[in-house]
Order: structure tokens, then sequence, then C-alpha cells
């Protein structure tokens, strides 16, 4: 007997004739632009970029289907009286204008949240400052390689608020979810983890207690039967397992716990009942350095009730890692080129850096996020030997780097250049054989490219073509 979602379906019935707004026109609202038309509901459309940002194709699917739309800076003056309101994650629901008509008794939701309230099966979800989309992805596949339908979505994969119908009980949905994609949701996936909680993104939220309190919506709304899995290694996230309402599984790569998964001398281990069970010696894993270790343990520990450990370490030690993530791009005459775009806060950039045993060349700088770089200093003066900036970053590094330096009597060449390429050319007549490159910028980039993959894909292309 076919499975059908009936709250899929009242859901649909309850659309037909309403007032919907889709604010921001970005890769998780543009699927709702074809699908709140066939289920008859009156669309209007809100973007702060000019119309002439949009790309053409979504401009004429709006057109197509009589959609009204709104762009520019002041679009949301025109948000009033609509039923639901489904905002980007990029559009914060503290927002005067989403607040207003709230108050109004609109609905005001994201894609993710609907998907998490009308979805059949059970839901993974996986948030942190850093390490989540490897996680995500090293969870995605033990489930999808053992059995399971596994669906992706949140703020990797694809949108799945529109592939609900596909969904039954017997799958299970895996979602990378961002603190814009928590604000104010009141849902929690079964099954939460939590890699860690760290500064960021705090030239959006309001302040650091509101991006951590974003954070806590990943697990504030279980039953005595979810599962959250933590970092007890981090100061945020250790104390979350307090407030939890279910079971807490925790994680460390510093502390030998009495229940949970840890590293170990290389070694990771699962702790219970004051037995330490070896899982998995990390030489047999194609990732490299601790927090990619940390990651793995909270996968396995996400894992562990549904797929069978031995199974899901087979999957762990296939896996080859997630593109501009310590990616390496190639090697040139006895120098490794490895990507780390991704890396947009001072302590993801830490973390490679203890990725590796070999002196590092180091490219960093970007777009400023307003976070404090004092903390990468000192691992910058012990890791590197040769120190490359870009960006509205550089200044920061720059000082902190050269304050840490005084401290310690040293000295290292640092380089301040006014494009990636001049960087790449820079630490090629730099590095000497045995040496890595890491392109791993510790800041945000808007500054100068669409996000960090296009940042990662431009620093390849141009290694490449060395």
């Amino acid at each position: 007997m076919n499975f059908v979602n009936e709250k899929l379906i009242e859901f649909e019935r309850y659309l037909k004739g309403k007032k919907v707004a889709i604010v921001g026109l970005g890769v998780s609202n543009i699927p709702l632009i074809d699908y709140m038309y066939e289920k008859g509901a009156k669309v209007t459309a809100f973007d702060s970029r000019e119309k002439i940002e949009i790309p053409e194709k979504i401009i004429q699917k709006l057109g197509k289907n009589g959609f009204e739309s709104y762009f520019g800076e002041d679009s949301l003056n025109y948000l009033q009286g609509f039923d639901i309101i489904f905002r980007s994650p990029s559009c914060l629901p503290t927002k005067p204008e989403l607040k207003f008509e709230e108050e109004k008794g609109a609905l005001v939701t994201t894609e993710v949240e609907c998907l998490m309230k009308m979805c059949p099966c059970k839901i993974i979800g996986i948030t942190g400052s850093d390490g989540k989309t490897t996680t995500t992805t090293i969870i995605s596949k033990i489930i999808s390689e053992n059995g399971y339908k596994c669906f992706v979505g949140g703020n990797i994969g694809t949108p799945l608020f529109t592939k609900l119908n596909e969904i039954t009980p017997e799958d299970i949905v895996v979602l990378e979810l961002s603190s814009f994609q928590l604000m104010e949701m009141n849902i929690s996936p079964d099954i939460a983890v939590i890699t860690n909680i760290t500064p960021n993104h705090l030239n959006i939220h309001s302040s650091l207690e509101e991006y951590i309190e974003a954070k806590k919506n990943i697990f504030k709304y279980q039953n005595e039967n979810g599962i959250l899995i933590l970092n007890y290694d981090n100061e945020v996230t250790n104390k979350c397992g307090v407030e939890a309402n279910g079971k807490v599984i925790y994680f460390s790569s510093k502390n030998k716990i009495e229940d949970g998964w840890i590293v170990d001398e290389g070694i990771i281990k699962e702790c219970k009942d004051n037995l330490r069970k070896h899982i998995l010696n990390t030489k047999d894993v194609n990732l490299r350095g601790m927090h990619n270790y940390e990651n793995i343990c909270a996968a396995l520990a996400a894992t562990k009730t549904l797929v069978d450990t031995k199974k899901a370490v087979k999957t762990v030690c296939e896996f080859n890692g997630v593109e501009h993530r310590l990616e390496l791009v190639r090697e040139i005459n006895g120098v490794k080129w490895y990507n780390d775009s991704v890396s947009s806060s001072p302590t993801r950039t830490i973390a490679g850096l203890n990725s590796y045993e070999e002196d590092i060349i180091l490219i960093a700088g970007g777009y400023d996020k307003n976070l404090d770089y004092t903390p990468i200093a000192e691992p910058i003066v012990k890791k590197v030997k040769g120190l490359i900036l870009l960006g509205d970053t550089s200044t920061k590094i720059f000082n902190a780097v050269k304050k840490e330096l005084e401290k310690q009597g040293k000295e290292m060449p640092i380089y301040l250049c006014e494009n990636l390429k001049q960087t790449v050319e820079t630490a090629k007549k730099i590095a000497t054989p045995g040496q890595v490159v890491l392109f791993s910028p510790a800041s945000a980039s808007f500054d100068m490219f669409k996000n960090f993959a296009d940042r990662g894909e431009q620093f390849k292309k141009i290694v490449n073509e060395l």
C-alpha cells in the first residue's frame, strides 16, 4: 500500500487561494515558485536585490505564473496582508516588516521548517560553527550506503519541501541547518548534532547570544526519545546537555569521557559502561586533521541506532572528503597545494593548520565579519613559514601576527597582495619542496567572490594553470 502524507495533503488544501509571500529568491525558495502556482496560491515575490541582479529565468518564471514581485532594499515596504510568508535564511525573522505581519496573524516560516513539520520519517539535523557540512555528508553517505533511501537538504543539497510527496516513513532525511534557518524554529529533528559553537556571523546576528540561541533550537523541541550529540570539548556545546529533553551523547578529542565517542592516540573509540571499544584507526581514514576525526565521531554517534557500526566504518574509510575542505588540488615540484576555501572564520583555519605536520605557506584574508583574529596569531606563528594576505581582514591578521611575533621574538615573511592570482604567484615563489601551500582564508568571501565555492574554484583554476 502506497504511503499518503495526510499532513501535506491538508497543507496543500489550505494553500489554495491564500496570499503567500516568498521573501528572498535564493536556492531554498526558488522551487516554491512553481509549487505555489500549482497549488493555487496567490503569490508575491520579494527580494532585496535589484531586478537586474536576479537571474532572467527566475524573472521569466514569475511573469509566466502571473506573480507580483518587488525588488530592491525597500521591497519589504509592500509586505502587507499575507497569510503565509516564506522567508529565505538570509532574511532574518527579526526584521520589523516580518514581525509586523506576524503580529497581524501571518505565518512566518521557511522551506526547511515546513519540511520538518510535515516529514513522515526520521530526521537527522546537524549544525555548528565549523564542520557541519563534512559531518552532514558523512552521515548521509553512511545512511544511503547502508539500506536507506536518504534525502539530503537544508543548507546543502536540494530544497526538500517540494519533494515531500516522495518521502516515506522508511526513509531518512539528513539536514544541515544554519543559525539563520534555525532562528525562531519551533521544531527539532529526531537526532540532533552540534559540532561546536564559536563566534560567527556577528555581522548579521545582533549578538553572540542570539547566534547561540538560534543554534539551540536544533534540540530544544525534542521529546524524551530525542538524541542530542554534542562536542564535549567546546565550552558552549558542553553546557547544552543540561537543557536537553532526550538522550545526550558526547564526543571528544581532548578528554577521556566515560560515555560517548573519543579520539585517543589515533584511535576512535566508543566508551560505554566503563569499556572502551576500538572502532577505527585514524590512519585508515582519508580525511586529515583532528577536527575531521571529531566529525567522524559525531557521524558514527548519529547513525549508531540506524546502521551497524562496522558497516558505517567501512563507509567512513572510503570517504574522500568534501570539496573546498582541505582539498588537495595538485602537487608541483614537491609542494602540495590545498584548497580550504570553506574556512571563513579563524577557528576553521586553526583547525586546518593543525591538520598538517609539514611546514605551511598560508594564504588568508577576505571579507570582515567583525571577528576577533587574535586567537589565530599563535597557531600561525607556530605552524606557518610564510604568510600571504589579501582582502579586508588582511590588516587585522597582519597586526595580530606581528604582535605575536614580537612577543615570541620571532620573524616571518608576510606579503600583502591585491588579488588571488598575486597570492598564488607569491606562494609559488617562496614555497620549497616538502612544504604545503594552504589556502584557508579565515574570512568570508563576499569582498571579491560570490561565495566560498566560487572563491575555491578560482583558486583551483589559478593553481592548475601554474
